[in-house]
């Protein structure tokens, strides 16, 4: 899977994965890898992190996180947005081993040489989503039909 992307500075944020050459719709363009945390270990390694705007944790399964802050991969710096050109998906294991399912991100559409790569985050808090939270978690994709932000509605 390498060669279709590099990664430098984005428009969106920070660093960005962008198309190294035209993808076709349908791609499986690379997995998103880190190590792997339960959920429990997240909950408290990462407790008082909500007000950061920043995550590189990718929910795995029922029993497992993808945290991509350790051992990871290009993946962890595709940006979020309200228009995306990419999905993420599990993938699980034959052997129906939890710790061996994958996430691998996908094109949706064709995408020209050059442009960013991005997805929905579709991140779900259960704090409440303040007016301060909204701005933390600041979408900033540009997309006519950005949201303003990152989190989704609780219902």
């Amino acid at each position: 899977m390498s060669g279709y992307t590099v990664t430098r500075r984005s428009a969106i944020h920070g660093n960005g994965v962008f198309a190294a050459q035209k993808l076709p719709a349908g791609l499986e363009v690379m997995d998103y890898a880190g190590r792997l945390r339960t959920h429990a270990w997240i909950d408290k390694a990462y407790a008082n992190t909500v007000e950061s705007g920043h995550t590189f944790l990718f929910t795995l399964n029922d029993r497992y996180v993808i945290d991509g802050n350790f051992d990871a991969n290009d993946a962890r710096w595709i940006n979020h947005s309200c228009d995306p050109n990419c999905k993420p998906y599990v993938i699980e294991s034959p052997d129906q081993d939890p710790k061996r399912d994958r996430i691998i991100i996908e094109t949706i559409r064709e995408i020209e040489a050059g442009e960013e790569l991005t997805f929905d985050y579709g991140i779900k808090l259960e704090c409440r989503h303040t007016a301060r939270m909204k701005k933390i978690w600041e979408c900033r994709c540009g997309a006519p039909n950005c949201t303003g932000t990152m989190l989704k509605p609780k219902r």
